[in-house]
């Protein structure tokens, strides 16, 4: 199963695993990773590894970022860009996390990234739009 590490600004990462668990249950074979003030990119990249050495990789590793150029991807590019088998995603939400969670199991590292940019993407609604469009359709 592929191993997934969720890498954001500040507590969001542990508090989106939290989250998702209330949901999906506990997960195994997942890590989150923290970016606080006052760390730089060394740090991020040290807390990666430590990570990977927890966990069971043989699969691949998905990184699941906040911020496309953020600190938490750009130390997570570090490592992806010297490993086969291994993709971040960036803009990770709870509609994402939790589909990439119910296709871990049968699923690879490319699979899993369109996925969640999928489910991410999917999961950004408007009620007055959804409201909006019903209307239309019920009018035609």
């Amino acid at each position: 199963m592929v191993a997934i590490i969720v890498g954001t600004h500040g507590d969001f990462s542990q508090e989106i695993l939290k989250s998702a668990e209330m949901i999906f249950g506990k997960q195994e074979n997942v890590s989150a990773v923290t970016f606080k003030p006052g760390e730089g990119p060394d740090d991020l990249l040290k807390k990666y590894k430590r990570e990977i050495e927890k966990l069971d990789c043989k699969d691949g590793i998905l990184f699941m970022v906040d911020l496309f150029g953020g600190s938490p991807f750009n130390a997570a590019s570090r490592v992806v860009t010297e490993n086969k088998n291994m993709d971040i995603v960036t803009g990770v939400n709870l509609p994402m996390l939790l589909e990439v969670y119910g296709a871990r199991a049968f699923s690879n590292v490319k699979d899993l990234v369109n996925i969640g940019k999928k489910a991410g993407n999917e999961g950004i609604k408007s009620l007055k739009e959804i409201f909006l469009q019903e209307n239309d359709e019920e009018t035609l």
